[in-house]
């Protein structure tokens, strides 16, 4: 009995003071500490814990600083490893594409020069009298191989001093011939006679002594005229700056003489620097290598047997091959070109002027290289030596030429590439990181000592709640508990262990070990003074079987909750609930002379408070919930109280005086309060005999046999008398009276309804809440878009309803679309004038329904209900609990959810019209079959011919609704004219499927069915098998819930038979019908369950849609069947029997509704 501490402490629970726990109404036990709180230990607690404040300050103070060092040193180092590692990958790979690309010029020349030799040897010329074919096109493919852009070659032959006049000769004639084919190949815009203009027949050479007059070459030494150049020079020759024009000796060049004597000498190609020129076109200081390929006479001979006849020479900027090798964001390589061979000081006629003073012993150069640029800093060693350790190098150029065959004042050509990082660089890889995250370690530690400090402020906050607490429940479990076993509970521990496992503990659903269990004695006393109430919700059973669990724990919770109240106002301690049946009970824990008084007060506030409570939740629960009553029994006599130790300990009462209460309670009445012999007696000897009154006869007690009970009044309000003990208990109580006034305010606005008017309220509920979808679905648009009263006119005028009725109706179905346009629908509002509107139809709707036992308003109530419980299962199917079985695929949304209900829930207008169409099914309904209408040939009948109470149903209740004071509640159901008419044919379908007699309707429903669920078309998705099935669906929706009754508890089920067994009754007295319907009542049902009811349920199932809810209905129709089947004819004989004596007795209900089936 779980919820015994929480009924007592429940009596504290509207005091200022009251800890929130005891507010929640849970039924577990929570741990109260209270009885067991010693100061001197949280003293103790108190002085570790500020101990171990200090030792986590002192530890953080030393340890904040070694980390801040640490992690200083340790990012700092990475950064370092960092950058030393990448400026090793960037050398490494600047110095090796640099040495391939070096290499790959040097094969190309030399592979040009070797076809240079062979094509003159093919051609049978003699040195030096030697011309290229398309020179042009064979040195730009050169070019283009060496990868290098922005230079120039050309031919230099060795002509001998003896040969000058001959190569005078030959240059002349040959000149326009190489002229031409060069600015053919090289697309130049120029003429042949504009370059035989402007050159020199002759060697020569420009004297600077003379103002850089051309000077014929006399020297008896070797000339090295330029022949052939690529590319050619356009514009006027400059002798300042042009070189490479046809017959200027290079070899009067010192620098290229040298390289040419020791390149013919060593049988090897050469190169090195040319002095640092100025580019007079973009004012940059530059500097040049000139690179001089031998070509040889003969390529077949022994190397150092091959004589050299001319040379191919290569101007290159080296810059060219440091470019284009490291990426963007790479900044501030230094690199160091070194060279062997030293630079005179004359004139350079390649560019321009030389700089003044230039004298190298060694050329140095340097350049910058930034991701794919290098530039040029000078001729000068630019690095920082504070980067000499992470030097990278590599040889540049070397031609391998033996020493020995290097003449006299002659230079072994040699380059080196030294790499170094810059400051720049090193900037990209030190961050500022070290010295962050050395802060972030001293402000974490700052920090950590705020939150230290908060923490500790709320620490000590909660302490002192926890403290202020454990006070209070202390008071509590003081005045709660017996003196007998709150003296046990409150024992001083003597040492610390059993302070830790004391018997609160157990008390309170602590583990603890068996040992120590099996020492403790029992927590247990006699109370001899006590009175018991067993309360009990008659009828709950029946009505809880057809509601959802929701609405049944809100049912017991408003129950119980208000009981509670009263409880601890009476100064009555709640034992127990166990499911529909309250326990409590009086004189206990605190004893007082006139619990039998308190009890039966209590008793009796409890049986009110209930009907006023069932009244007004009939409103969101539905019907039948006003007609739930209680059941009391009370009994006086001693209990045992005590405390079951274990893993959910709690205080329980024993004895013979707790089951004879529960056997009043069960031999009693509804709405009636029960009373034993014991119970009554102390009335008496309180003063209070007026409350009772005996009970006719003996009554039997299962365990007691036949006991003299009373029944306690409850109609007048009975005063207590000056009694101060009764007065004790209520001096207390009146917190709780000022807080329950607005909930019995709030009661009463529903005492003055009569019933229907109860479950109008309730229609108005559910169908808000379908509005509101509907609203939702449209995006929150209210309004309509067409003209609807032609339609709304029209509709239902030509022909009669049942002519309207269609096989298949075509449901809307949902797209993405659509979904995404949809509103949530809980912020929705029908607002309050469509909610009038909807009250003021429904009142009228109600207004139709004539008084018939059975078919009246409340059936109508009763098959909304039902359809609402059905149309919620199919929303909640497939969610994989095993809701429904079905061959698609579990819903996992509003589209599949849609596919799996046939597109039932794709538009809410669907749920709406099926719920309308239950709440108007009934109509105006004569309480005869349609039958007997057409045999009396009544007005309807002669209209409508067949169905005739189903189409005048559906033709009152559609012409209420085009009322023009509706028209507002109309635009929320229908937003045009399509939607218009698909509401009114499911208005129609599902009205008209109500009529289970008419054979036509029979068999067409049976032909559909076979086609639609077939194992032939059961797995045809297709929109018209859906349609079908969608259809089907909604008529056995509506033919189930129309008599729901038999497939609900058999109370239910005994309550409407009866009902429907007296209206066909009254018929038969008023001479409506032709045979009496008891002779044949009790075959019939058993009948109606074989042939009908129980195949319809079945059918539910087979639809795949409903999930539990198949079975469900199912079960209870075998089951009452099988009860019909024992119990029948007794109950016909007491139906008929019972309908007699009314009539007999001259009760108005018979008369009422006979006359009323009579006219």
């Amino acid at each position: 009995m779980a919820e015994d501490w929480h009924s007592i402490a429940s009596r504290s629970q509207y005091t200022n003071s009251q800890p929130s726990e005891f507010l929640s109404g849970t039924s577990e036990v929570s741990v109260d500490t209270a009885s067991v709180y010693h100061p001197e230990v949280a003293e103790q607690e108190d002085r570790a814990i500020a101990r171990a404040k200090l030792s986590v300050a002192f530890v953080l103070v030393l340890g904040v600083a070694g980390l801040a060092v640490g992690v200083y040193t340790l990012v700092n180092d990475q950064e370092q490893e960092g950058f030393q590692n990448n400026f090793a990958g960037y050398g490494s790979e600047v110095i090796q594409v640099a040495e391939q690309k070096a290499a790959q010029l040097f094969r190309a020349l030399d592979a040009f020069s070797v076809g240079v030799a062979s094509a003159a040897k093919a051609k049978n010329e003699s040195w030096p009298f030697v011309t290229i074919d398309d020179w042009s096109l064979k040195a730009k493919k050169l070019i283009d191989q060496a990868d290098v852009s922005d230079t120039a070659m050309a031919f230099l032959p060795i002509v001998q001093s003896d040969q000058r006049e001959n190569w005078t000769a030959y240059t002349s004639k040959l000149a326009p011939k190489y002229y031409q084919n060069s600015i053919k190949n090289e697309g130049r815009n120029v003429t042949v006679d504009y370059y035989m203009e402007n050159t020199v027949p002759y060697i020569h050479f420009y004297n600077v002594h003379d103002n850089f007059a051309v000077t014929p070459i006399t020297w008896p030494s070797f000339s090295l005229p330029v022949w052939q150049v690529y590319p050619l020079r356009t514009g006027a020759i400059v002798p300042e700056i042009d070189l490479l024009v046809t017959n200027f000796d290079i070899a009067i060049e010192p620098t290229a003489g040298n390289l040419a004597a020791t390149s013919i000498a060593a049988r090897s190609p050469t190169s090195d620097f040319t002095p640092l020129v100025e580019d007079v076109t973009t004012g940059k200081t530059r500097a040049l290598s000139a690179i001089l390929q031998p070509v040889y006479e003969e390529i077949d001979t022994d190397a150092n047997d091959r004589r050299v006849v001319g040379f191919v020479w290569f101007r290159l900027d080296w810059a060219l091959y440091l470019q284009n090798i490291l990426t963007e964001n790479t900044n501030g390589i230094i690199a160091v070109i070194r060279g062997s061979c030293p630079i005179i000081d004359v004139f350079d006629y390649s560019f321009g002027q030389s700089s003044e003073g230039q004298n190298f012993a060694g050329l140095v150069l340097s350049y910058r290289i930034d991701g794919p640029k290098a530039t040029f800093l000078g001729a000068v060693d630019a690095h920082d030596p504070e980067y000499n350790g992470m030097e990278e190098s590599g040889v540049f150029v070397d031609l391998d030429i033996d020493p020995a065959n290097v003449p006299e004042g002659g230079c072994i050509p040699r380059m080196t590439l030294h790499l170094y990082p810059s400051g720049d660089l090193e900037k990209e890889y030190k961050t500022p990181n070290a010295f962050i995250f050395a802060g972030f370690v001293a402000a974490v530690f700052v920090f950590t000592s705020l939150v230290f400090l908060v923490y500790d402020y709320y620490v000590k906050k909660r302490q002192k709640k926890v403290m202020d607490r454990i006070i209070q429940q202390d008071r509590i479990v003081a005045d709660v508990f017996p003196s007998a076993i709150r003296d046990r509970l409150y024992g001083h521990p003597k040492d610390e262990k059993q302070y830790k496992k004391g018997s609160a503990f157990d008390l309170l659903g602590y583990e603890q070990e068996s040992a120590s269990v099996a020492a403790d004695a029992p927590l247990a006393d006699l109370f001899p003074n006590t009175t018991v109430v067993f309360a009990d919700i008659a009828g709950f059973t029946a009505w809880s079987s057809a509601r959802e669990p929701h609405q049944v724990f809100i049912l017991l919770e408003s129950i119980y909750g208000a009981f509670d109240k009263m409880a601890y106002r009476h100064g009555v301690f709640k034992v127990e609930t166990v499911g529909d049946c309250y326990v409590s009970v009086a004189g206990l824990p605190d004893p007082i002379d006139e619990h039998a008084v308190v009890a039966c007060k209590f008793a009796r506030d409890c049986l009110r408070k209930m009907k006023q409570i069932t009244v007004k939740l009939e409103v969101s629960l539905g019907p039948d919930t006003a007609e739930l009553d209680l059941r009391t029994g009370i009994h006086s006599g001693q209990v045992t109280a005590g405390v079951l130790r274990g893993e959910r300990s709690r205080f329980q009462l024993f004895g013979d005086t707790m089951n004879t209460a529960a056997r009043m309670e069960s031999s009693g009445e509804r709405n009636r309060i029960q009373l034993s012999q014991a119970t009554a007696n102390l009335l008496r000897e309180d003063g209070f005999s007026k409350w009772i009154v005996a009970r006719k006869g003996k009554t039997f007690v299962k365990g007691k046999g036949e006991m003299q009970t009373y029944w306690m009044r409850t109609g007048a309000r009975v005063e207590l008398g000056e009694s101060d003990g009764v007065k004790k208990v209520y001096e207390t109580a009146e917190t709780v009276e000022e807080k329950s006034e607005d909930f019995d305010l709030e009661i009463e606005n529903f005492q003055g309804m009569s019933k229907n008017e109860r479950l109008v309220e309730w229609h108005i509920e559910v169908l808000s809440t379908l509005l509101e979808q509907i609203i939702a679905s449209r995006g929150g648009n209210t309004k309509t878009i067409d003209n609807l009263a032609p339609s709304e006119t029209s509709l239902g005028r030509d022909g009669n309803v049942l002519d309207e009725f269609i096989p298949i109706i075509p449901l809307k179905r949902l797209n993405e679309e659509e979904l995404k346009l949809r509103q949530n629908p809980s912020s929705m509002g029908i607002g309050e004038n469509v909610k009038l509107q909807l009250r003021n139809y429904l009142l009228g709707i109600a207004g139709m329904y004539r008084g018939n036992p059975f078919h009246n308003f409340a059936h109508a109530s009763h098959v909304t209900a039902s359809v609402k419980k059905l149309l919620s299962r199919i929303v909640n199917t497939g969610d994989g609990n095993g809701l429904g079985r079905t061959n698609r695929r579990p819903s996992v949304n509003m589209i599949d959810l849609a596919g799996h209900s046939y597109g039932i829930t794709s538009d809410p207008l669907t749920q709406f019209a099926v719920v309308f169409s239950a709440i108007i099914h009934d109509v105006d309904h004569p309480g005869v079959p349609n039958t007997q209408l057409v045999k009396e040939n009544t007005r309807n009948a002669q209209i409508y011919k067949k169905s005739v109470a189903e189409q005048n149903s559906v033709d009152l209740a559609w012409d209420l609704l085009m009322q023009k004071e509706y028209a507002t509640l109309r635009a929320c159901i229908y937003h045009s004219e399509e939607e218009l008419k698909r509401f009114r044919q499911l208005v129609v379908n599902t009205v008209l499927a109500t009529d289970i007699v008419d054979k036509e309707l029979q068999a067409l429903r049976k032909n559909r069915w076979e086609t639609a669920f077939s194992g032939a078309v059961e797995n045809d998705n297709s929109t018209l098998n859906d349609d079908r099935k969608a259809t089907i669906v909604i008529e056995h929706l509506i033919q189930a819930s129309d008599v729901s009754h038999t497939m609900q508890h058999w109370h239910i089920y005994k309550s409407w038979n009866e009902k429907f067994f007296m209206e066909c009754y009254g018929a038969f007295k008023a001479g409506r019908a032709e045979a009496d319907p008891s002779i044949k009542w009790y075959e019939g049902e058993i009948g109606f369950f074989d042939f009908y009811v129980i195949p319809l349920a079945k059918k539910l199932d087979n639809c795949g849609v409903f999930g539990v809810s198949s079975d469900e209905y199912l079960n209870y129709a075998q089951g009452n069947r099988d009860e019909w089947k024992r119990e029948g004819k007794q109950l016909v004989e007491e139906f008929r029997t019972k309908y007699e004596e009314n009539a007999r007795n001259g009760k108005g209900d018979n008369e009422h509704w006979i006359s009323s089936i009579a006219s």
